[in-house]
This record gives structure tokens, C-alpha cells and sequence, in this order.
């Protein structure tokens, strides 16, 4: 599961060029958008991809809370993968644990230059904090083989982040947010034969699609 760098990256040039594309009308228009949207995420960091969902409801024209569900991968800084040429797969040398992130977060939204920017490109910055289940399991198998030895830790997380929502279509919501996670775990989770895993935040980025009303 998880995603080579390179091709998260690639990944995402064709996510932000049809944003582009889906906004290239620069006109002013009425700044009225529904008050609640919900919708799905797209997550990709070092760790891996994820996906997720949220809820939003607008308060005023510059400032929205929210919720949000997210299941990711982690992995420790120092995995290093190589391919098998012998059965076409990959293993890492030394990873001991596999993790799943699920954080369930409430926050808030505030916009952006409301006034001087049109409102088909609406920038924000968000935070949020809440408790995160990191799910832990073997690296022995595969990944879904291992999946059903794991169990849960509890502990608890927050990000900070900036991005924009996109167009000016009142029913639909399109939008890229750059986060930073903080999810310690003090006690430490074994990740590889001599390392212990303490911080399983990072850098992340979303895509959101949804719909608004």
C-alpha cells in the first residue's frame, strides 16, 4: 500500500492541472455558497495514500467548523524499499510493524482575503484535534494477510494546514489542502528490528470532492 514518492507526485500534477482547468474563469461572482457541504478526501504523504471523509457547515462567509474521518498508512523515516527480482515485489529490510492512522477530528476553517480575491479561487487556512486510533500490525505476509493479527492503540493528534476550494459552482465543492500532522505516541511503537516509532504526524495532502447544499 504504500506509494512511491515520484508517483504520488505525478499523481497530484494531474489532480491540480484539472483544478486549474476546472477554475480558469477569473470573473467575480456572487459570493453566496451553501452553508454545508460533505464530501470525500484523497490523502497522500511519505507514509502512503489514505482516504477519508468530512462534513462542513459555514457559520459566516469567512469562517466554517468541522469534522473529519481519515484512514492513512505511516511508516518509519528510515525504511528503505527494495525490489525482489525474483517474484516482482517489494520488501523493506528490518520493519518489524505496519501502521494505519485513523484520526477523527473536529476544526475550524477561517477564508482568506475575502474581498480581494474572486470567489472561484477561495483560500483558507483549518485546524483541528481529536482522537486517533493507530492500528498496528505485522510485517510478515502481505498486507491484508497481516491485517487480522493487528490491534489498536489510542492516542491523541491534530494538523494545521492551508489550501483553496475551486470554481464557482454552488452544488459541487473541489479543493487542495496542504496539512501538517502532529500524532505522538509517547510510549513508542515498534516499527523495525531497533527503532521505535513516537511521532506518526506529517506531511500530507488532500484533494476534496463533494457536494454542497
Amino acid at each position: 500500500m504504500k506509494l512511491n514518492i515520484l508517483s504520488a507526485i505525478k499523481f497530484f500534477i494531474l489532480i491540480i492541472s484539472s483544478i486549474i482547468i476546472s477554475s480558469q474563469s477569473i470573473f467575480s461572482q456572487d459570493s453566496t455558497f451553501p452553508k454545508n457541504a460533505m464530501g470525500i478526501d484523497i490523502l497522500v504523504s511519505t507514509g502512503g495514500i489514505g482516504f477519508g471523509t468530512f462534513y462542513r457547515h459555514e457559520y459566516s462567509t469567512n469562517f466554517s467548523a468541522f469534522a473529519d474521518f481519515s484512514i492513512s498508512e505511516a511508516s518509519d523515516e528510515n525504511e528503505v524499499d527494495y525490489i525482489d527480482y525474483y517474484t516482482g515485489g517489494t520488501f523493506t529490510p528490518g520493519k518489524t510493524s505496519r501502521f494505519l492512522l485513523l484520526p477523527l477530528f473536529v476544526g475550524a476553517q477561517y477564508r482568506l482575503f475575502e474581498d480581494e480575491i474572486m470567489d472561484n479561487f477561495r483560500p483558507y487556512l483549518n485546524a483541528a484535534v481529536g482522537p486517533t486510533m493507530i492500528y498496528v500490525f505485522p510485517y510478515n505476509n502481505d498486507f491484508f494477510s497481516d491485517l487480522r493479527f493487528g490491534h489498536p492503540k489510542y492516542t491523541a493528534g491534530g494538523y494545521v494546514g492551508f489550501g483553496a476550494y475551486f470554481g464557482t459552482e454552488r452544488s459541487n465543492l473541489l479543493g487542495l489542502n496542504i496539512r501538517y500532522y502532529l500524532i505522538p505516541y509517547r510510549p513508542g511503537l515498534q516499527s523495525m528490528w531497533n527503532k521505535q516509532m513516537k511521532e506518526f504526524g506529517g506531511l500530507f495532502i488532500s484533494v476534496s470532492f463533494g457536494s454542497a447544499w
